[in-house]
């Protein structure tokens, strides 16, 4: 799947978005004649974000589509010779020109799904030389993926299910490709809709928008429409003209609430209507420009009650500075006493929007009991991810030929764990995660109501657990370069998402301090990794003995070598 013939592929990134290092290491594994050994990595997290106990996994769509386009142009091949030393041998840029990820195997956590430090987000396995080339742009793309969705997934579990949340950071965001992937994944995480146009026609994220105050200010009053006059709603009788009752309106609206027929800004009202006429059934209001209770609210008011004559209903207001969480009711209890004055019902339901450098701690308060505030748009604080701006992923060799690689390290939380894996959720009985657990792939799968033991990360002892569910956490996504079953649509990854965090216990969702969700892979001796089964014959145990003994060799032939004359 070429990605010049995919709309949505064309925002997938191109095999030279990577570090030089991979084209060297590349380099290296030709000219030793390893270009095709069969290698496995795991890529995965060390800690969840922003303090908390889980993180949402992504950006697997964008990856697949990449490796299904994966293709040095002879533009990127001539490039990387321009880098590479002059005498590098001409064969390997043919070889490099060759490459493709028919050979390719990934292994993944559905996109949406509950990710946990230590737990795969992807197993890729192929041949050494594509495989390691790999690993940047895979790094690239779930990455930031996943920490904004997780982020959003936050900032959803703060406003609650009512509040409707809108992306509007593309303007924040850290350049068009940030901005794409934080409108993408912000809707997976939870958020309803996005400002961002190009989101909405790549990857089919509902947009919504309204106006700037730029519109509003641009009018000052003494502007005549093009074509002042609106028809009915039902499409029958005689136009009307929208300024001139919405003019008639303003003064019963005035009167209604103790104010000057002068007071309102009549180019504020001018903007009104001027918007109103070109949607008069989605007429919204920005209502801070001037005045929001002296200008903004009876303008507002004015051309929605004209429209309303006319068969139309307004649907919204917006305030973008000052104390939201109090305009709001303020607002909305003047729409009660309008819609009682004037004996329009429907006045009383119109939505009230906010935005405003919204953060965690700003939609707490919006979102508490009582609030008047419908829709929340959030910016900065969704695309910029202020509290951690990264997620930290990894990507390391843990087999080569099917014999395990282990990375042994002066830190502890950089050791890695090594062989080919499975990962299993173990649910209880409500259906709520308890525990992952990874062992070798080629070990006996867990089994549902019997006795499991396994060492917590960091535990000195093992524990035993009952899961009620074992859940297989890694599908097989791609085989040999193939799809393996059709990718979930955006809207079905968003819908896993939310039925995930659903499961999850209050415990783990808590924001500030949760209690942490236990998952590793390693035998107490190594507390920087997981939960994992180990019985004393277990193949994992023998494959850590197995590196440890290659790791203590090469320190004595080292050594050896030193002491030699």
């Amino acid at each position: 799947m070429a990605a010049e013939q995919d709309p949505e592929g064309r925002a997938a990134a191109r095999p030279l978005l990577t570090d030089l290092y991979q084209a060297t290491m590349a380099l290296g594994y030709w000219r030793a004649g390893r270009a095709r050994d069969a290698a496995e990595f795991e890529l995965f997290f060390r800690r969840c974000p922003f303090g908390g106990a889980f993180a949402l996994a992504a950006g697997l769509r964008d990856c697949v589509r990449f490796l299904r386009a994966f293709r040095l142009r002879d533009a990127d091949v001539q490039f990387l010779a321009s880098v590479l030393p002059p005498d590098t041998d001409p064969a390997f840029f043919e070889h490099l020109r060759a490459l493709d990820c028919s050979e390719v195997t990934v292994r993944a956590l559905p996109e949406g799904s509950l990710a946990f430090p230590g737990v795969p987000l992807l197993q890729v396995s192929g041949p050494l030389l594509v495989v390691q080339l790999l690993e940047t742009p895979l790094l690239c793309l779930v990455s930031y993926a996943s920490l904004v969705a997780t982020n959003a997934a936050r900032l959803r579990l703060i406003a609650g299910p009512e509040k409707r949340l809108l992306e509007m950071g593309l303007r924040r965001a850290q350049g068009p490709d940030g901005g794409l992937t934080a409108s993408t994944y912000s809707y997976l995480g939870g958020f309803d809709s996005t400002s961002n146009v190009l989101a909405g026609q790549l990857r089919g994220v509902p947009v919504a928008g309204t106006l700037a105050h730029s519109f509003v200010i641009s009018f000052s009053g003494s502007e005549l429409p093009r074509d002042p006059m609106l028809a009915p709603a039902a499409g029958e009788g005689p136009g009307v003209d929208l300024a001139a009752k919405a003019q008639v309106w303003l003064e019963r609206v005035c009167a209604h609430l103790g104010l000057g027929v002068q007071e309102p800004h009549p180019g504020e009202r001018a903007a009104f209507v001027a918007y109103a006429l070109a949607f008069p059934r989605a007429f919204q209001g920005l209502l801070d420009s001037y005045s929001v209770r002296r200008s903004g609210l009876p303008n507002f008011l004015a051309v929605s009650l004209a429209l309303g004559e006319l068969g139309y209903r307004a649907v919204g207001v917006r305030l973008d500075s000052g104390d939201l969480l109090q305009q709001a009711q303020e607002i909305r209890q003047v729409f009660r006493t309008i819609a009682a004055q004037f004996q329009v019902p429907w006045l009383e339901s119109v939505s009230i929007a906010v935005s405003n450098n919204i953060d965690e701690e700003a939609l707490a308060q919006l979102a508490q009991e009582g609030s008047e505030v419908n829709v929340i748009g959030i910016g900065t604080s969704v695309v910029t991810c202020p509290q951690q701006p990264s997620l930290g992923c990894v990507y390391k060799l843990v087999a080569m030929g099917g014999q395990p690689r282990m990375k042994l390290t002066e830190d502890p939380e950089k050791q890695t764990l090594p062989g080919s894996k499975a990962a299993f959720r173990l649910l209880g009985s409500d259906g709520s995660p308890l525990m992952d657990v990874l062992q070798l792939a080629e070990e006996p799968v867990p089994r549902a109501g019997q006795e499991l033991r396994v060492w917590p990360r960091g535990a000195q002892e093992p524990c035993t657990v009952w899961p009620a569910q074992v859940e297989p956490l890694l599908r097989l996504c791609l085989q040999r370069g193939q799809l393996c079953e059709p990718l979930p649509s955006l809207a079905e990854s968003r819908a896993l998402a939310q039925l995930s965090l659903s499961q999850l216990s209050p415990a783990h969702k808590r924001l500030q301090s949760p209690a942490q969700y236990q998952v590793g892979g390693c035998p107490p001796w190594c507390p920087a990794l997981g939960a994992l089964t180990l019985p004393p014959t277990s193949p994992l145990l023998c494959s850590l003995q197995v590196a440890l003994s290659e790791r203590l060799q090469a320190l004595v032939d080292s050594l050896r070598v030193g002491a030699s004359p």
